[in-house]
């Protein structure tokens, strides 16, 4: 995610960094190019080929095109907020329990950090499969080594860490150690927990609807291509520059909303997940008495 403060006016003109432009300037390049190959045409052949259509029709598709793309953006930022708050959610749930596991668990420290760990390891795995990487391998280092080698067979790792931890403080509620209370109180976090991990995989296995993003596209570039012809009469060779202008736009909407649209992704506009992930390690950490590492920064204006 991209984390920067505000530049002035002239340096927000050419900042690029978080900008949407690298990824779409082939494609303004060649609505560009055809633009100026149209006015050529316009300007050197106007009565043997007439190139003019009119704004009108232009005007009405464009208008219904921006409709179209607000409602599509507005889809893919519900999907990126609602993942956002998920984290934060997880974040909060991982607090809570720490404490709980701290003050019902003073006496038997040794389960009380081998739960922490478990915690780590949900979260770890977790992270691990939104990022596509092996959920197995990152909760590993976390689990005890009787639990490590069952993890390649699990369907979910970090569901495996969340029974394994709840099988764990179910014994010491058969010991005596938790009371039906206290276990109720850690239940209710466990619960909430593996609610997070539904809704991150609820919202990483449901995409939009295909038909949505190839309806866009298709239109984007139809009425690109073909409004330099409704422009050439009137503009001259202002035309490839209103045509750029609106390119940039479309495009640019159109490819950020495929990067909101995937909000645990690796791009620049995606959730920072290593900095949330280092967050709960830090919570982690500090309850079991070791140094906490520091939050991670931004890389030229870059939160990963």
């Amino acid at each position: 995610m991209i984390v920067r403060p505000r530049p002035g006016a002239l340096a927000i003109l050419f900042a690029l960094r978080g900008s949407i432009l690298p990824q779409i300037a082939p494609r303004v390049i060649a609505i560009t190019a055809v633009s100026c190959l149209v006015v050529a045409t316009e300007q050197g052949w106007a009565h043997a080929i007439p190139l003019s259509a009119g704004i009108g029709p232009f005007t009405l598709i464009g208008l219904a095109l921006s409709i179209f793309l607000s409602f599509r953006n507005n889809a893919c930022y519900d999907r990126w907020w609602e993942a956002r708050k998920v984290w934060g959610t997880l974040i909060v749930e991982v607090r809570g329990l720490a404490r709980l596991l701290g003050a019902l668990l003073p006496e038997d420290e040794t389960r009380r950090r081998r739960c922490l760990k478990r915690l780590a390891g949900f979260t770890h795995a977790l992270h691990a499969r939104l990022r596509g990487r092996d959920a197995a391998v990152a909760a590993a280092p976390f689990l005890p080594e009787a639990e490590r080698g069952r993890l390649p067979a699990c369907a979910s790792p970090a569901d495996a860490a969340l029974t394994n931890l709840a099988a764990d403080l179910g014994a010491a509620l058969r010991q005596g150690t938790l009371s039906d209370v206290s276990f109720g109180l850690i239940e209710q976090k466990l619960a909430g927990l593996s609610g997070v991990q539904a809704a991150c995989e609820r919202i990483q296995g449901t995409p939009l609807p295909f038909a949505y993003t190839l309806l866009l596209y298709r239109t984007a570039w139809l009425y690109c291509l073909l409004l330099p012809f409704g422009l050439a009469a009137s503009l001259g060779w202002g035309t490839p520059v209103a045509t750029a202008l609106v390119a940039y736009t479309f495009f640019g909407l159109d490819a950020l909303g495929d990067e909101l649209e995937e909000p645990f992704g690796s791009a620049a506009n995606d959730l920072p997940l290593d900095a949330l992930l280092r967050i709960v390690d830090g919570v982690v950490q500090d309850a079991l008495g070791e140094p906490v590492p520091p939050p991670l920064a931004p890389e030229r204006y870059w939160l990963r």
